[in-house]
C-alpha cells in the first residue's frame, strides 16, 4: 500500500511539473517584477491609461489573442512586444523574468486581483 501511495504522489507531482510548468515559476519574484515595472500603469490590475483594458480576466480574454487557450503565452507575448501605449519589455527583462511576470499576472487575474 505504501508503494502504491508513493507512486501515486510521484505521478501527481510529475503531472504538475510537465502539464502545468507555470506553477513551478516563482510567483513572489513575479510580484516584485510587476511592482517594479508594471504597477505604475496597472496598479491593482487596473489600467490608468485605457480604463477598459485592465489586467482582469475578462478584459485579458477580450483583448489578448489566444488568452483563453494559453493565458501565460498570451501575456508573455504582450509583455515582450508591447502594444499601443504599452512598451515592449523584451530588451529590459530576461525571458525568465517575463515568464515569472506572466505567471503572476495570470494568477492574479484568476483570483480577481
Amino acid at each position: 500500500m505504501r508503494i502504491f501511495l508513493l507512486i501515486l504522489l510521484l505521478a501527481i507531482a510529475l503531472e504538475f511539473t510537465f502539464i502545468y510548468p507555470a506553477l513551478a515559476v516563482d510567483t513572489s519574484n513575479g510580484a516584485k517584477i510587476f511592482n517594479a515595472n508594471c504597477a505604475s500603469c496597472h496598479i491593482g490590475g487596473g489600467n490608468i491609461l485605457i480604463e477598459q483594458k485592465t489586467l482582469k480576466k475578462e478584459a485579458l480574454s477580450k483583448y489578448l489573442e489566444n488568452y483563453d487557450f494559453d493565458s501565460i503565452a498570451a501575456i508573455t507575448h504582450q509583455v515582450q512586444n508591447g502594444k499601443n501605449a504599452m512598451p515592449a519589455f523584451k530588451d529590459k527583462l530576461t525571458p525568465q523574468e517575463i515568464m515569472e511576470l506572466a505567471t503572476y499576472v495570470s494568477q492574479q487575474a484568476e483570483l480577481g486581483w
